[in-house]
């Protein structure tokens, strides 16, 4: 499995990169008035509005710090759309911002160490890797959002 490793407030992270469709450099991003702390903002991605997740914020409870290895992670979001409509995608795209974006490995199954505790309420908290003498928690994407949350997002999807 192909992984991309990425930083939160200098704990070490790991996204399975089959959902990432592309990194990209820290862009301007359009600010949503009372939305909630943890959304960046949005932009506009090949004529697609994105929604970006600052994983900083929704982690750690502080914004991401703009260094040259800042990154927007474009994450593809599945949906079981349940009909043939072209009104609803069968994907949507959103974004992480998330720091130090530099680096992919490679790690097969047999090499991810269940945590052996379950946290309610940071379910996206996936196994771990161990590398050297740091140990690298994965995230588990489909997770990370609530379903209420994707709602919000995706609200022509039917989740």
């Amino acid at each position: 499995m192909l992984f991309l490793l990425l930083a939160v407030d200098g704990k070490r992270y790991a996204l399975e990169s089959q959902k990432v469709v592309e990194v990209l450099p820290l862009v301007c991003l359009e600010m949503l008035p009372h939305s909630p702390e943890y959304i960046a903002g949005i932009f506009n991605y090949r004529g697609q509005i994105v929604p970006v997740i600052d994983l900083c914020q929704l982690m750690r409870d502080k914004p991401c710090c703009e260094h040259f290895s800042t990154r927007i992670i474009l994450i593809k979001q599945n949906h079981d759309s349940g009909e043939n409509s072209s009104e609803s995608p069968k994907h949507s795209i959103f974004g992480l911002m998330a720091e130090r974006v530099t680096d992919t490995f490679q790690k097969s199954e047999t090499e991810l160490m269940d945590a052996n505790i379950q946290i309610d309420a940071v379910p996206y908290l996936d196994k771990i890797i161990v590398q050297d003498t740091e140990m690298i928690q994965c995230i588990h994407l489909d997770y990370l959002l609530s379903k209420v949350e994707r709602v919000h997002f995706f609200p022509k999807a039917k989740l």
